[in-house]
């Protein structure tokens, strides 16, 4: 039965049809021109229309003697006047409208085209491919609404033919003329068109359109793979990706087809996202406008174009589409050909807000519907509202409305609202200022390479700007270099305007002008080659104003947007952006976008780098406007790692074939920042492998899985390095195996582990891979760190660790250097550290990885030191941790500040030092 709307008042006034008879003028002459047709439409009415049923109305057609293509014919009319009928009925919804017409085209098409090889062959042989020697087979590839399976009733179809290879036919008898495979394949079309189009006394079964193929109508009708991959390459155009989306395989064979797709995947389908085609598109709209436009201004009977007009289905078309121009690419899921399910794709990831695609496809449904019923009058390929009004009446009340004011009225709303998002994504931003700059409008100038150093100066000192000349010397140095003057003359005006769009929006958001100024051109060097980037940053301007937020407020932040301009399309969506990260949800996508590119281990590389890259800016943004404090931001980096180290695990254990277990007895150990839950943005991991498992191919296999681990985690690709990773910890050191047994593993810290190890584990945990041999890692780590201690030498051996690593930073400047110095983040460290190991004998509840504040509380609830000093330290280390943060994202490597703004901090900790070590 027929899926109902949510919308009732249009299905509602659809059910109050009028009588078919008086509807459709077709179906009144196909049925009243054969007794038997009524009986035949309501037999056929009452079955699920599929190959099957084509196939055996087809064989009894031909079985009375009528030939193929006359079959082919008659069942076409049945099966339009069955579905005018389902439908007029309520018994079809649009799916089974659009899907059954698809479905016959496929079947018509496979049909005469086996009839026409073997036709082909008898005459001429089997074509043989140059290359291979195998025998080639014609793909007919279903374009458009064919292609997305969404046919009209009274639709032509768009089709191209290929075929794999160049070479000849291979005859078998003397009557055989030899052909070229080209020449085959040209003669194998046109009979096809033939048997598929001319006009007979049964009809036609469908009308062919052949100008998508290269070349469009000029061009070959039938090209070889080669040919079609120079063609992509060297001349194909925008408009023509759009239209290579919809493209479907309706025959060949399955290898060719997959060969085929290899050769268009990366011409409709970019590896970046790809935001210049919002402006293709647009120029495409307004180029089907403007000839809507002056074909309805010549003939003003021919208004109301539900296909093409303002408001119609082929703007719904271009906002699904656009999607998929821009991300395909990356994601294999919006690569669906019907404009219905990518619409729900878009919803289901956030791209376009579910209500917003509830109304597309309601409007797409009723839009759809009204087409159907304009070609239901006469069979007519037709999208535009009759002229006569006893047509238009007829089409209202086919619509399930009395009169033709209550159809035009629902029309209007719906391309009313169709128009209205169709322009939140088109509407040209180019020239548009964002109104939160409040730019006077003598200010609002257009500066250019032209413009002399003293006139842009005057213009930078009138907005304020800190260094007016110095930026007015960086802009020209830049729009007057080399690499710019090499860019197209498109590019280097999308950055000129970029950059005046931007001097405003710098003088309003921060008081550090030229600074701001100088990392946004970096930025915009950097991205310049890539004409999508510039044209997300003109086509989003929140966009824009968001990255300028961002490298004002922080050095790091531009340099890491510089090297990852990628990232710019986590900026464009509040709702993700300012999002809490939900790190199952995140570890689940991962490991579906791994397993769709199962295989492929480069792009499985970039997935992981990508995937990071998304998570870090969005914390980096909360992180930016105060929405996280150090320490949560330090517990989500350290999550996310986790999550990407387990999916990394899982993803190179499905490489290994042939492997003894399913699942792989092997963990990941993490100890410092990451052990600690204290990663910052750029930290390295240190870790260690464990392994549990008596198989003999035990240790070679977890040894490879531990390099390819690190390989994965740390080779350059053009998305950067996942992390750096340090495996200095582990038994042995540098001297030890990568990979350690578990009962290894305890033989040597409990025996011949050194202190500093000891110290080091104080920081441990469980990270990722088998669960089992993490809790028996645990119950190790707490029988070490729980040993009985002599209390003097353990004192000795960590001021001695101490000391050294004080040597190992010497600090000659007048400031403080929050990490390294006396009274730092090292000294707490080592207390923490140094209290653990002496007292957690007595109080196992010091083994908990609970992090060194809480740590401190603790000691002082235990008696251990002075609470309130253990508190004054812990407020301490939390200010050190937020300066050092503050100090890295402006790009500095040493956390060094003036002395006198830590007084406090510092002679609080060494007061703790004092009582602890010295006491």
């Amino acid at each position: 039965m027929r899926t109902r709307s949510t919308h009732s008042d249009y299905q509602t006034a659809k059910n109050m049809s009028l009588p078919i008879l008086d509807a459709s003028r077709f179906y009144t002459r196909w049925i009243n021109a054969d007794s038997t047709r009524a009986q035949k439409v309501a037999e056929v009415a009452k079955l699920s229309l599929n190959t099957e049923v084509f196939a055996q109305v087809l064989q009894n057609e031909t079985d009375s003697g009528v030939p193929l293509t006359g079959a082919m014919r008659r069942l076409r009319n049945l099966v339009i006047a069955t579905l005018i009928r389902r439908d007029l009925e309520g018994t079809a919804n649009l799916e089974e409208v659009v899907s059954t017409m698809t479905a016959f085209a496929d079947f018509a098409v496979q049909r005469h085209l086996a009839a026409v090889m073997k036709e082909m062959t008898t005459l001429h042989g089997t074509p043989i491919g140059e290359e291979s020697g195998e025998s080639q087979e014609m793909i007919v590839l279903g374009m458009g609404k064919l292609g997305g399976g969404e046919l009209n009733v009274s639709s032509d179809i768009d089709l191209i033919f290929v075929y794999p290879e160049d070479g000849e036919t291979q005859t078998s008898t003397p009557e055989q003329r030899s052909l070229s495979n080209h020449e085959f394949f040209v003669r194998t079309g046109k009979k096809l068109i033939a048997a598929l189009a001319e006009i007979t006394g049964d009809g036609f079964t469908f009308r062919v359109d052949m100008a998508l193929r290269p070349n469009g109508n000029s061009g070959p009708l039938a090209a070889s793979f080669n040919m079609v991959e120079e063609y992509l390459i060297v001349q194909g155009r925008e408009w023509e990706r759009y239209a290579w989306v919809k493209a479907r395989a309706l025959t060949g064979k399955p290898a060719d087809i997959a060969a085929l797709d290899k050769i268009v995947r990366p011409f409709v389908y970019r590896r970046y996202l790809d935001y210049g085609s919002i402006d293709a598109i647009r120029n495409m709209h307004a180029q089907i406008r403007a000839e809507v436009t002056r074909q309805e201004t010549r003939h003003p009977e021919r208004s109301h174009n539900v296909k093409l007009g303002r408001g119609g289905i082929r703007e719904i078309e271009f906002l699904a589409q656009v999607f998929q121009l821009i991300r395909g690419g990356r994601d294999a899921s919006l690569r669906d050909r019907s404009t219905r399910k990518t619409l729900r794709t878009l919803a289901e990831k956030q791209l376009l807000k579910p209500e917003v695609v509830e109304e597309l496809l309601h409007a797409y449904v009723f839009l759809r519907d009204l087409e159907h019923r304009l070609q239901y009058l006469d069979d007519a390929q037709t999208h535009t509202l009759p002229a006569s009004d006893e047509d238009r009446l007829a089409v209202a009340r086919m619509m399930g409305y009395d009169d033709v004011a209550t159809l035009l009225n629902k029309l209007e709303e719906q391309r009313v609202l169709v128009a209205r998002h169709f322009d939140e994504i088109f509407r040209d931003k180019s020239e548009q200022q964002p109104e939160e700059t409040n730019v006077d409008a003598e200010l609002a100038v257009v500066l250019s390479s032209s413009d002399s150093e003293e006139s842009i100066t005057h213009y930078l000192a009138q907005l304020g700007f800190d260094a007016p000349d110095d930026a007015a010397r960086r802009m020209l140095a830049t729009w007057r270099s080399s690499r710019l003057q090499m860019l197209p003359e498109a590019s280097r005006n999308k950055l000129v305007a970029l950059v005046n769009t931007s001097l405003p929006l710098i003088a309003a958001v921060t008081d550090k002008h030229a600074a701001t100024l100088g990392r946004l051109l970096d930025f915009l060097e950097a991205i310049a080659r890539r004409a999508a980037y510039l044209a997300l940053l003109t086509e989003y301007p929140h966009a824009l104003e968001r990255v300028i937020r961002m490298i004002a407020a922080s050095s790091w932040a531009a340099t890491y947007l510089t090297r990852h301009p990628l990232l710019l399309d986590e900026l464009l969506d509040d709702r993700t952006l300012k999002a809490a990260p939900d790190w199952e949800a995140f570890a689940h996508d991962v490991r579906q976008r791994l397993e769709e590119s199962s295989g492929d281990t480069e792009r499985q590389l970039d997935i992981l780098r990508e995937m990071h890259h998304a998570q870090l800016i969005r914390l980096l943004a909360q992180d930016l406007v105060g929405d996280v404090s150090v320490e949560k931001l330090a517990d989500h980096l350290s999550a996310l790692a986790d999550k990407l180290v387990e999916e990394t695990l899982r993803a190179i254990w499905m490489t290994f074939a042939n492997s003894h277990r399913d699942d792989p007895q092997f963990a990941v150990i993490a100890y410092g920042k990451l052990g600690g839950k204290e990663l910052g943005y750029a930290s390295d991991l240190d870790v260690i492998f464990l392994y549990d498992d008596e198989h003999p191919d035990a240790p070679a296999l977890y040894a490879r899985l531990a390099q390819r681990f690190i390989t994965w985690m740390t080779t350059h690709t053009p998305a950067g390095i996942l992390f750096d990773v340090d495996i200095a910890l582990r038994p042995d050191g540098a001297s030890g195996l990568l990979v350690s047994t578990v009962n290894s593993f305890e033989k040597y810290q409990t025996t011949s582990a050194w202190l500093w190890e000891h110290q080091a584990l104080t920081r441990a945990r469980y990270c990722a891979g088998d669960a089992e041999i993490g809790a028996r890692f645990e119950v190790i780590r707490e029988k070490v760190l729980r040993q009985e201690r002599e209390p003097e030498k353990l004192k000795q051996e960590v001021l001695a660790m101490r000391q050294k690593m004080h040597d190992a930073h010497p600090n000659k400047s007048d400031e403080f250097d929050l990490k390294h110095d006396s009274g730092g983040m090292i000294d707490i460290e080592f207390i923490v550290q140094y209290m653990v190991l002496r007292h957690a004998a007595q109080h196992p509840q010091l083994t908990g990885d609970i992090g060194n504040i809480a740590l401190l509380k603790l000691f002082g609830q235990l008696g251990l030191i002075d609470a309130e000093l253990g508190i004054k330290v812990g407020d301490a280390y939390r200010t050190f941790r937020k300066m050092q943060h503050q100090i890295r994202l402006q790009g500095v490597d040493r956390s060094r500040v003036v002395a006198e703004r830590v007084v406090d901090e510092i002679a609080a900790v060494k007061g703790l030092w004092g009582e602890v070590f010295e006491g």
